[in-house]
């Protein structure tokens, strides 16, 4: 690769790669956060020229899944065709998983992360690389879900959301160990909004963005 081409890194994931605004849960339509709070901006921003970052999210995306009430949301049927339209990809990082607690899919967390894993492995072995080669993979575990209670029709759409999501991250863990890719565990480093229990506030996408920064880095 030529010193002066970008470096290109593919972020494949939910809502909380969309940027959704939490406090935006009740109104008839989500909102986004603004580019620079996002923590795909911040991650283009502190990068600089030498990297450009590619935005993959999208609302109620889950890893496998078809939904009955959210069509075109399964990460499975996408993704070949987003890493065709957008290779050479040096770096895909995906942070997956989340939609696939809800009821209408009723994932135990195993297989939440079987299902990223079916993406992972299609990364791993794809041509979407420079030179036709397989890009780096960094597999983010999702953040944890919050409390709730506050929410009913949300808490009834996410049953026991607050323990199954507490339980991925020792089988996103081995996933990653078990593909020898570089693996990162959200949940170590941000907390859901206190609002709507699923997605991030400014300050946690500052802290998400710093710490696929230093991942991206080391990679």
């Amino acid at each position: 690769m030529s010193s002066t081409t970008p470096r290109t890194i593919l972020c494949f994931g939910d809502s909380n790669t969309w940027g959704f605004d939490p406090a935006s849960i009740l109104d008839p339509f989500p909102r986004r956060h603004a580019l620079d709070v996002r923590w795909t901006g911040l991650l283009a921003t502190t990068l600089g020229p030498s990297h450009r970052v590619i935005e993959e999210g999208q609302n109620g995306r889950t890893t496998v899944h078809e939904d009955p009430f959210n069509l075109a949301r399964n990460g499975s049927t996408y993704l070949p065709a987003c890493l065709e339209s957008h290779k050479p990809i040096d770096i895909v990082v995906m942070m997956l998983g989340t939609n696939d607690l809800k009821a209408v899919i009723n994932a135990p967390p195993s297989e939440i992360a079987t299902g990223a894993g079916v993406l992972a492995r299609f990364i791993l072995s794809s041509n979407a690389g420079p030179d036709n080669r397989p890009p780096l993979l960094l597999l983010v575990c999702p953040p944890a879900i919050g409390d709730l209670s506050h929410l009913p029709d949300l808490n009834a759409k996410i049953p026991d959301g607050y323990a199954r999501s507490r339980a991925l991250p020792r089988h996103y863990e081995a996933l990653a160990t078990t593909l020898g890719c570089h693996y990162l565990n959200s949940q170590e480093i941000i907390t859901p909004s206190l609002t709507d229990g699923i997605h991030l506030e400014a300050s946690e996408h500052r802290k998400l963005a710093g710490a696929i920064v230093e991942k991206i880095r080391e990679m």
